[in-house]
């Protein structure tokens, strides 16, 4: 039997369910899954055939919900992936301990303004440190990735293999609220376009075998540089945007250097019918942020 103080949690689990959303429970209190974890898992059912993550269990089903939650006051946690959700997570700078931090909001408007797009309308809520959770319905059928400052400084995304806490949840520093109860719109396709990957050019070398990754960066250039040149209106800026951050770890690599990224991005831009001035200021931020967050190279296969 749900006790009193418990109520509220499941309500708002049930609130969130009904949005279609893929709810699991998390402590009490906390932002940690109270699911367990696979090192302690024992095999019994559900995990009968094998574990199963938080991100499976997750569900929409209300009686499933009313069973988990009449146990504790658990928090609220949806599963990002499975409910079919991309929330962009806007932090503050009392949140990354520093007040010298950036605040997430201001580089996703900023970001929003170089893209030549307005800040989008969506459902929101509001975190106990002030920051605000950001939810877009994505596309059916495409697995958007969860980043980490990937988009600007103090903006993360959670979408497959990641989880935000829900309205209605509580910690000892606050209340998760919704700040915008609106029906959650779908990604906008300029942001879309930014997270989603481009293809790979056939016939490409890995970067992880060794000499090649300087052969690996020439093609990714023809490659990012044809993909802006062929942009079409909407989304120009976006794929600009995404060609310069993903060509700017190889200038931090020494791999290329800048001035022939920007060149060749530059004469893509413009070809693609944006003007040289709008070129030049999303090449510069886009390119300063992927220099400054790819000093090391990373492996990869």
């Amino acid at each position: 039997m749900t006790h009193d103080h418990g109520l509220p949690l499941l309500r708002a689990a049930l609130q969130a369910a009904e949005r279609g959303w893929h709810v699991f429970p998390l402590r009490p209190g906390t932002k940690r899954p109270a699911l367990h974890g696979a090192k302690s898992c024992i095999g019994t059912r559900p995990c009968a055939g094998g574990h199963v993550k938080w991100e499976q269990r997750a569900t929409t089903d209300p009686d499933r919900i009313r069973a988990a939650w009449s146990r504790a006051p658990y928090n609220v946690g949806i599963a990002t992936g499975p409910s079919g959700l991309l929330v962009v997570d806007l932090d503050t700078p009392e949140h990354k301990g520093s007040s010298d931090a950036p605040d997430g909001a201001a580089t996703f408007q900023a970001l929003c303004e170089r893209t030549g797009h307005a800040a989008p309308a969506t459902y929101r809520t509001r975190t106990p440190s002030g920051g605000h959770h950001l939810y877009f319905t994505a596309p059916a059928g495409q697995r958007l990735p969860s980043t980490v400052e990937f988009l600007a400084d103090s903006v993360d995304t959670r979408a497959w293999g990641g989880y935000v806490v829900a309205a209605g949840s509580t910690t000892p520093a606050g209340d998760y609220e919704a700040a915008d109860a609106r029906e959650a719109a779908p990604v906008p396709g300029w942001l879309q376009t930014i997270l989603l990957p481009a293809p790979k050019p056939s016939g490409a070398p890995s970067v992880a075998v060794t000499g090649q990754s300087r052969r690996y960066a020439d093609a990714a250039l023809a490659n990012e540089s044809a993909n802006v040149a062929r942009a079409q209106v909407g989304q120009r800026e976006a794929t600009l945007f995404r060609a310069a951050r993903a060509l700017g770890r190889f200038v931090a690599w020494g791999d290329l250097p800048r001035s022939v990224v920007e060149q060749a991005l530059q004469e893509a831009g413009e070809s693609a019918g944006l003007t040289a001035a709008e070129c030049r200021s999303t090449l510069r931020s886009a390119l300063n942020w992927s220099i400054a967050h790819n000093t090391s190279r990373r492996n990869a296969a």
